[in-house]
């Protein structure tokens, strides 16, 4: 199984930026497609980002121009630049790896919290 720590999270302005991290275990990362979600309290789990094997990238409508997911596969670790942030992206962000030959299975992380508050 696949094993995802992320770090990174913490307290931050609105208009301001983090970096969130993701290292992975394993030998496979580069052929995992990976991704960042969001669960805000009381709020289902969402979609923010991904990053397929071959670079492609897919973005939450929400966070298109000022979010950047990004790879680092000789690291084994997924990143998320999350610039100009605001209240709203206040959330628990999960990393997840997808197996995405049969069968299909998804790995995720344990959180880490970022707050955007003044």
């Amino acid at each position: 199984q696949v094993q995802l720590v992320e770090s990174g999270g913490g307290l931050v302005q609105p208009g301001g930026s983090l970096r969130l991290s993701c290292a992975a275990s394993g030998s496979s990362f580069s052929r995992y497609t990976m991704g960042w979600y969001r669960q805000g309290s009381g709020k289902q789990r969402e979609l923010v980002a991904t990053i397929a094997s071959d670079g492609n990238t897919n973005y939450a409508d929400s966070v298109k121009g000022r979010f950047t997911i990004s790879r680092d596969n000789a690291k084994n670790t997924v990143y998320l630049q999350m610039n100009t942030l605001k209240p709203e992206d206040t959330a628990v962000y999960y990393c997840n790896a997808e197996r995405t030959w049969y069968p299909r299975t998804n790995y995720w992380g344990q959180g880490t919290q970022v707050t955007v508050s003044s």
